[in-house]
């Protein structure tokens, strides 16, 4: 699968399969997130793997009861360490939430390119995630997505032209026109 493929093939998942997910098929999945770039190659995150029934429901309440979350068999919890990141990207802002966007982004076409599923979760309470994971007070959980199969391959349908505004809406050739 090319990478176009993937992007294309990529969609939100809310439905999921209890299938467990093999060892080597979630070291790949690790790999695209550790290998993702970030602001001066900084890296100021890490990735929480939740696996336990439990707390993967705990999340899912703090998601606005978004309990679907909690039938994939994995929920990865995005954080980031402020102080660590770039602080004045472009001069404006810190670089974390893009960081860990792009990192996130890789995970989601490594993984539809391996069959899985995933959800971008940001509507969720961080404070309530902060304390069910025990996430140190100076640490921000950014984000969070399931990863598995998705309980049916019916789900994933590649994005057609219909899907999608027309070029002329989407692109500026140089500059805008007055």
């Amino acid at each position: 699968m090319t990478v176009l493929e993937a992007i294309k093939l990529r969609r939100s998942v809310r439905a999921y399969s209890p299938r467990p997910i093999p060892d080597d098929l979630m070291q790949r999945m690790r790999d695209a997130l550790r290998y993702a770039p970030s602001a001066c190659n900084i890296q100021p995150w890490q990735f929480v793997f939740v696996t336990d029934p439990t707390p993967r429901r705990d999340l899912a309440r703090t998601a606005k009861e978004q309990m679907w979350m909690a039938d994939a068999p994995v929920t990865i919890v995005a954080c980031g360490y402020p102080k660590l990141a770039y602080p004045r990207m472009g001069g404006r802002h810190s670089s974390l939430d893009i960081d860990i966007a792009i990192a996130l982004d890789h995970l989601t076409l490594a993984a539809v390119a391996e069959g899985l599923g995933t959800c971008w979760i940001g509507a969720f309470s961080e404070a309530d995630a902060k304390a069910i994971l025990h996430v140190p007070e100076d640490v921000r959980v950014v984000a969070m997505m399931p990863l598995g199969y998705p309980a049916s391959d019916g789900l994933i349908h590649p994005v057609t032209e219909a899907q999608r505004k027309p070029e002329v809406e989407v692109f500026v050739l140089e500059r805008f026109q007055s």
